[in-house]
């Protein structure tokens, strides 16, 4: 097997990982899964590029598979969090021009 074909594999492995750690909403297999696709993409850059035009498109499109469901992931949290009166981040300017600095409240229950 040359360097080229374990890297690929090595890459094929952490896409895999990542996306059953997206599906099982595992942080901790997300972190080492993302960890080892960077690994894998740095040594594939030092390889030559004819052996990696097939291979690479077929992981290129697992990576965009895993970006769709990564962004899905990411709409449902900020759903949950403006339903709690939380916001990720607020706008940089108000209607006045300056930058909004105070918390929106949102009250989940009137007693």
């Amino acid at each position: 097997m040359t360097a080229a074909q374990a890297s690929l594999e090595r890459l094929a492995t952490a896409l895999a990982d990542e996306r059953e750690a997206l599906i099982c909403h595992d942080v901790g297999a997300l972190m080492r899964s993302t960890q080892d696709k960077i690994v894998a993409l740095r040594e594939l850059e030092r390889c030559p590029a004819g052996e990696l035009v097939g291979p690479l498109a077929e992981l290129s499109e697992l990576n965009r598979a895993n970006g769709a469901l990564l962004a899905r992931r990411r709409r449902e949290v900020n759903w949950a969090l403006r339903h709690l009166g939380r916001t990720e981040s607020a706008p940089g300017y108000d209607a006045q021009g300056r930058t909004e600095r105070g918390a929106r409240v949102r009250d989940l229950a009137v007693a």
